[in-house]
């Protein structure tokens, strides 16, 4: 690969301090190519090495209970076992532009297996956790022929079901696997045939912006995902000005326990990070579902002297339970909250019990992980998701408008709608175009499904997902509203609002809580507690369920799909329990849809009187219901 010329290098005078619309308009008057001088994530990287060399650009905590210094790559290191990746890639056949599906933790080795895909072909970086039928899909879907997975480990045992995906899908020709020993590798594995590569590039890479960098999916545990293109100008954009909006520099060490497989852990914690000199700190295999270490979370950034705390809002909940002494951690300047809504109480109560400041974001896959941040050197907006990135444009689409052709008009500053954004950092298309409907619209806009505003000031605001909308009656009530209610409240730690099936009011709100470790309370008395604080009267829950805890997505982020499916089957038996001939033997949910559907099993005898009595208790409600026999696939209503 060309070696990098000083022109390319990363020079302080490209870095900005942003903080408002003239800091960002200031940037914008620069050609693009001045200001984002990395055309490809590789290069970025190897200006990186020739920049920062020796100093550490990751630093790997093996055992969260041990006080052993993390393990560390330097940004030399990193480069050179990059390229020797790439090398290894091409030696097993990969061409341009072909994936590498990556089934990895976040560990060194796994940056050296992204990148070297990057540059050789293009990265796949696939959700671990789900089933090997949707992995397979996903692999063949894709015509993936290396995989490059986790070996065998009791902490995180994802190799067997990678392996029976790789089976089931045919394609695949060559599997590695990286030892979750980082510190010695066995032979054969993929770090040790990385090291007798070589690191000297005897073929083009022949990138540019628009070469095809990552596959990234989208979606839950559950459901087919969205298979969506990223191009190296995407990656670029967005890991570039996250770090001038977080103020990193060279020595920072940033906490980042996302996985790979979610843009935050890829690009505005891990790319981001490494183009400003600054170390990316891994807590151990498992991240920060790791007890063990968020248990210990102050002091070992005291020792490690962690700077920026990359969070999802359900880790700073938690983070809220772990005592901090006066005094310490001080290193940590900022804590950064990513993957799903803010509350703003959450973010008020960090501050005052931690003395940590908050920033939001506002993430998509389709955009790389950024469309908007909270800058670190402004204060930070309650509510707000920040400014948008330079050289891209937000906008809050009515929402009655048609965006088929396009988008040609959009609200006033204040007036909620869709958000809809157009960008560098802005992918392109999903793999199959005819997933691009609604989403990617031809004049080159992305229609987020979030709903919101931009005020005055550029601050953009979400109010909540399209989707998630509880609608009663006609009328349109916010989560939100009802979740930051219930976060004031001191016994409870996290919440989620959803809407509850109704025959009359088509949605009625309800809520689900946990409460914070030693707390108890009644669901009664928390729903009276909360009153004085909705708003509205349509927006008092109709039930307040307690949980020991919410369903997650792998990241953190709470999953409401599963919730809306919890409400529904509550609501569904207790209209059942009006049939009083027979209980169901079963009743359950399909989370795999966003449709809500509803089956009842019955035992035989119950029939048909029963299930007549049960259609009669359901009708009007507005799910799809399947009744039927103990053993049948039942009857839609």
């Amino acid at each position: 690969m060309p070696s990098t010329s000083r022109n390319n290098l990363i020079d302080p005078a490209n870095r900005f301090a942003f903080t408002n619309l003239a800091d960002i308009a200031a940037a914008e008057r620069r050609p693009y190519e001045d200001a984002v001088p990395f055309p490809t994530t590789s290069s970025l990287l190897e200006a990186a090495a020739a920049t920062y060399g020796d100093a550490p650009a990751l630093r790997f905590l093996v055992d969260a209970d041990s006080d052993a210094p993390p393990l560390e790559w330097s940004f030399s290191t990193l480069w050179r076992q990059v390229r020797q990746a790439a090398n290894l890639y091409r030696s097993l056949g990969l061409k341009h532009g072909e994936p590498v599906a990556l089934f990895v933790p976040h560990i060194p080795s796994a940056h050296v297996a992204l990148w070297g895909a990057q540059l050789a072909g293009c990265a796949f970086p696939i959700n671990y956790l789900l089933s090997a039928e949707h992995i397979a899909l996903l692999l063949k879907t894709t015509g993936t022929r290396i995989v490059v997975t986790l070996g065998p480990s009791g902490v995180l045992p994802i190799n067997a079901e990678v392996r029976k995906a790789v089976d089931l899908a045919g394609c695949v020709e060559h599997v590695l696997e990286i030892d979750p020993d980082e510190a010695q590798p066995c032979p054969g594995s993929f770090q040790a045939q990385v090291h007798d590569s070589s690191g000297d590039l005897d073929w083009d890479p022949a990138l540019d912006r628009d070469s095809l960098a990552a596959l990234f999916h989208t979606g839950g545990t559950t459901g087919m995902p969205k298979i969506l293109r990223h191009r190296h100008r995407n990656e670029v954009h967005t890991s570039w000005y996250a770090a001038m909006y977080y103020g990193m520099r060279r020595g920072d060490c940033i906490l980042n326990g996302f996985p790979l497989f979610h843009v935050a852990g890829s690009f505005v914690y891990g790319l981001g990070p490494l183009a400003a000199g600054a170390a990316l700190y891994l807590p151990t295999l498992t991240g920060m579902r790791n007890q063990a270490f968020v248990r210990r979370i102050w002091t070992l950034a005291d020792t490690h002297r962690i700077t920026h705390l990359g969070c999802v809002p359900t880790v700073l909940s938690a983070l809220l339970s772990v005592p901090k002494e006066p005094g310490q951690a001080d290193c940590v300047t900022a804590a950064l909250s990513g993957g799903s809504a803010l509350p703003t109480e959450l973010a008020v109560r960090f501050e005052q019990e931690h003395g940590i400041p908050v920033r939001n974001i506002f993430g998509m896959t389709e955009c790389s992980g950024i469309v908007s941040i909270e800058p670190l050197g402004a204060p930070r907006h309650p509510g707000s998701v920040g400014l948008r990135l330079p050289y891209s444009r937000i906008v809050a689409v009515p929402l009655d408008a048609s965006v088929d052709e396009g988008v040609d008009t959009h609200c006033a500053p204040g007036d909620m709608g869709i958000l809809a954004i157009r960008g560098p950092h802005v992918s392109d298309s999903y793999l199959d175009p005819k997933r691009n409907t609604g989403t990617f619209t031809p004049d080159n806009w992305l229609i987020s499904g979030d709903l919101g505003y931009v005020a005055e000031d550029g601050y953009v605001y979400l109010t909540g997902r399209s989707k998630d909308l509880i609608i009663r009656s006609g009328h349109n009530i916010e989560p939100g509203v009802i979740e930051e209610a219930f976060l004031k409240l001191p016994q409870v730690e996290t919440c989620a609002a959803v809407g509850e099936p109704d025959s009359y009011a088509g949605e009625l709100p309800v809520i689900f809580v946990t409460l914070k470790p030693g707390a108890h309370a009644s669901s009664a008395s928390l729903l009276a507690a909360a009153i004085s604080h909705i708003p509205e009267r349509p927006a008092l829950p109709k039930r307040v369920i307690i949980l020991d805890r919410l369903p997650t997505t792998p990241v953190g982020k709470i999953y409401k799909p599963t919730l809306r499916n919890l409400a529904a089957k509550a609501k569904v038996e207790e209209l059942l329990a009006t049939v009083h001939a027979h209980a169901p033997l079963e009743v359950g949910c399909n989370a795999q849809s966003n449709t809500v559907e509803v089956t009842v099993r019955f035992a035989e005898p119950a029939l048909p009187a029963t299930m007549a009595e049960a259609r009669a208790a359901l009708e009007g409600l507005p799910v799809l219901v399947q009744i039927g026999p103990e053993g049948s696939d039942g009857a839609s209503t």
